[in-house]
């Protein structure tokens, strides 16, 4: 394994936790009834983080309306990607 593979892996990993973070933070917003004030600001940190890198995708692929719900498909394409780049950078 090279230096640069696992460095490109170890950071993909990080971006792949912070998407999670966004997701659990999205959902958990859209829910609660109540929440404390650090989880809008910790969701707009996620949000600042990950939007540059979906944002794009989402320009491409519109979000699926199903009924009154509509299913980001940018945000599940993006983490499918991001597994596979970590996959292929862990082997470098």
């Amino acid at each position: 394994m090279s230096a640069l593979g696992n460095l490109l892996g170890f950071l993909l990993t990080v971006f792949l936790i912070v998407l999670v973070a966004r997701l659990v933070l999205d959902w958990a917003v859209n829910l609660a009834r109540r929440l404390p004030p650090w989880s809008f600001r910790a969701r707009g940190i996620t949000h600042r983080l990950t939007e540059p890198v979906i944002a794009p995708v989402r320009r491409v692929i519109r979000p699926v309306r199903a009924g009154g719900v509509a299913i980001d498909l940018a945000f599940t394409i993006v983490f499918f990607v991001v597994l596979i780049l970590q996959s292929v950078a862990f082997s470098l």
